[in-house]
């Protein structure tokens, strides 16, 4: 009994041994999944970053565009170029009708020739006024020459007066003495006690000093009349005097105002010069010329087409081209400037292009976009974010046939990574 159980036993270890060896194998392998995924998640960007050759293809090839506007309005005379035209720094493109614009010009001019005439004027008005203050000023000083003189005058007349009133008394004692000696020498010649000749001597002494004593009285009344002719010179002269100094306050107020009017008047002239330059500049951009080389976009206008300022009338496109390139966030770690890189545009298959990397954008690219995104929010979605870095080229082999836009695969050889 016990040896029919045995190889039953037997069959029952086997088979569990069997299927513990099929459980065990999925289990390992499953293990070995889950730890190979936890490792290549744990470590994928340090992996990434730390490769020598960081590509991408979401690169393109870019060049300096500029659009060129208008800055007054008009009609467009001619369009000097057409689409695609290559052209140089300073050719014209695109003409508007200046006749209106000319004409602003010359009316600025005139403004400025005549207010420039008004400051001429008044300066000629300040060196009349001037003038006519010296004179004033001479007008006082003749004026205190006139009161010296009359001054002068009236001391003479005084001392005039005082010697003809000295003599009149004299004179008077001599009439006097000669009318009590011819009345003496009439009574002798009546009593025939003397001659008739010292008679006639007596009589002829008191006639002289009688016409002595009406010449001083005259003297008298004429010095006295001299005395009151120079007191009204004299007061004439104060009168002048007074006069030449209001004169002389008048138009020295009349100076100031000059002096004010001409601060008025030149900056007039500098607004009418501002004017005049506003208008030059304007008629410049009446003609719109290429700022550098390049080659000519798609025309925006045609002649006789109505423009106002800020109408884009065409675009310039530089012939320097370069590469953006814009990676991973997770790819910069050591990207920096002067690394060389390799480039390969999708219109030249086989052709590479050797550059090297000129900048790296301070700022992810959304960071630029018209509307940055706002991640504050509870339903955040984390996005790998890319930033731009620009591949300047060192050989320009076949550079004219690259466009702006271009689809382009940049590797960069880091040298971090290299040393590692």
């Amino acid at each position: 009994m016990a040896e029919s159980q045995t190889p039953s036993g037997n069959a029952n270890a086997q088979s569990w041994s069997k299927r513990l060896k099929s459980l065990v194998v999925p289990v390992v392998i499953m293990a070995m999944a889950v730890g190979l995924i936890f490792l290549i998640s744990g470590n994928w960007k340090t992996w990434a970053s730390e490769r020598v050759n960081q590509s991408t293809d979401d690169a393109y090839v870019r060049a300096d565009l500029t659009p060129l506007s208008t800055k007054v309005s008009g009609l467009v005379a001619s369009v000097e170029v057409a689409d695609y035209q290559t052209v140089k720094a300073g050719d014209l493109l695109v003409r508007l009708r200046d006749e209106d614009f000319r004409a602003q010009v010359q009316q600025a001019e005139a403004a400025v020739t005549a207010s420039e005439s008004a400051v001429v004027n008044n300066l000629r008005q300040k060196e009349l006024q001037d003038a006519r203050i010296l004179q004033a000023q001479t007008g006082i000083t003749a004026a205190e020459a006139e009161i010296v003189a009359a001054e002068a005058g009236i001391e003479a007349a005084n001392a005039s007066i005082a010697n003809a009133r000295g003599g009149l008394a004299a004179t008077q004692a001599e009439v006097q003495r000669a009318s009590l000696e011819r009345k003496r020498q009439e009574a002798l010649v009546a009593s025939e006690a003397a001659t008739r000749q010292k008679l006639e001597q007596a009589v002829a002494d008191e006639e002289r000093y009688r016409g002595q004593l009406a010449s001083r009285e005259a003297d008298i009344s004429s010095a006295a009349a001299q005395i009151a002719s120079r007191k009204a010179d004299l007061n004439r002269a104060k009168a002048k005097l007074e006069s030449s100094r209001t004169e002389v306050e008048a138009q020295k107020r009349q100076r100031s105002v000059l002096d004010s009017q001409e601060q008025l008047l030149r900056a007039d002239v500098n607004v009418k010069r501002a004017a005049l330059v506003l208008s030059r500049t304007n008629l410049d951009y009446t003609r719109i010329v290429a700022p550098e080389n390049g080659i000519v976009g798609e025309r925006k206008v045609r002649a006789g087409q109505l423009v106002s300022p800020g109408t884009q009338v065409l675009s310039l496109v530089q012939r320097s081209v370069w590469v953006q390139a814009n990676y991973k966030e997770d790819q910069l770690r050591y990207i920096s400037a002067g690394d060389p890189a390799e480039v390969r545009v999708d219109a030249f298959p086989g052709v590479v292009w050797s550059g090297k990397v000129a900048q790296i954008s301070p700022a992810s690219g959304s960071q630029f976009a018209l509307l940055p995104p706002d991640n504050a929010t509870g339903n955040y979605t984390k996005v790998t974010q890319r930033v731009p870095v620009k591949i300047i080229l060192d050989d320009s082999k076949n550079e004219d046939h690259l466009r702006p836009g271009l689809s382009v695969v940049a590797t960069i050889r880091t040298r971090e990574g290299a040393a590692r």
